[in-house]
């Protein structure tokens, strides 16, 4: 494929394609156009009790932005339940140049100075595209999750789009829905102004926000 730019990738964002890389190690970058797409409704966002009471414990101080290279290189790090990673240098330079120009975003967990797990992603209009998450702590990625949702919700997002269902992901309400159907609801999406909040969201406020459309469990 054509050497890939930032402005590249959006364009392919906002078309409803992302890319890929086999492995780590692997320097050739693939697109992807899922024929059913994960999305994460986020009206729909089922909270398990465990995790509210985690929150509102606020056993993690969270973060918007304040180490993004830290949580790409956290995605990017094998682990002994995921060996492999696709996020190459290549992806890594992409996306640390859409986070410089206000286009991706991370969500962090920190635990006693130390950065234990997060996820990060690109915002285009009312659309969230999660890419990847990350943890070295219980339910750090868990309650990033939790704090990527309120945050989507409170800015006015319409779109939280998680590429693919995992059973992780299930437990908190993703679903997989047709290319088609995908496609319009992000044209949709794109079409609205949204912000993601930078600024400190308590853990009790999070569960607040995600509890007032939903029911737990």
């Amino acid at each position: 494929m054509h050497a890939l730019t930032p402005e590249l990738l959006l364009r392919a964002y906002a078309a409803g394609i992302f890319p890929m890389a086999e492995s780590a190690e692997d320097a050739e970058i693939f697109w992807v156009d899922p024929e059913r797409r994960g999305i994460l409704p986020l009206d729909d966002f089922h909270l398990p009790a465990r995790l509210a009471r985690t929150l509102r414990q606020n056993i993690f101080e969270m973060r918007c932005d304040s180490d993004f290279a830290g949580v790409i290189a956290g995605c990017a790090q094998p682990t002994p339940d995921r060996p492999k990673t696709w996020i190459n240098s290549e992806i890594v330079a992409l996306y640390s140049a859409l986070f410089a120009s206000g286009f991706a975003h991370s969500i962090e967990a920190w635990q006693d100075g130390d950065l234990v797990g997060g996820l990060y992603g690109v915002s285009l209009g009312g659309a969230f595209f999660g890419e990847s998450m990350f943890s070295r702590a219980t339910d750090a990625s868990k309650v990033a999750l939790a704090q990527l949702v309120a945050r989507l919700r409170l800015g006015g997002y319409a779109l939280l789009d998680v590429q693919f269902v995992t059973t992780h992901l299930k437990r908190f309400g993703a679903v997989e829905i047709p290319r088609a159907r995908y496609r319009r609801m992000l044209a949709d999406a794109l079409k609205i102004e949204a912000h993601l909040p930078a600024g400190g969201l308590d853990g009790a406020a999070v569960a607040s926000v995600l509890q007032s459309s939903t029911l737990t469990s």
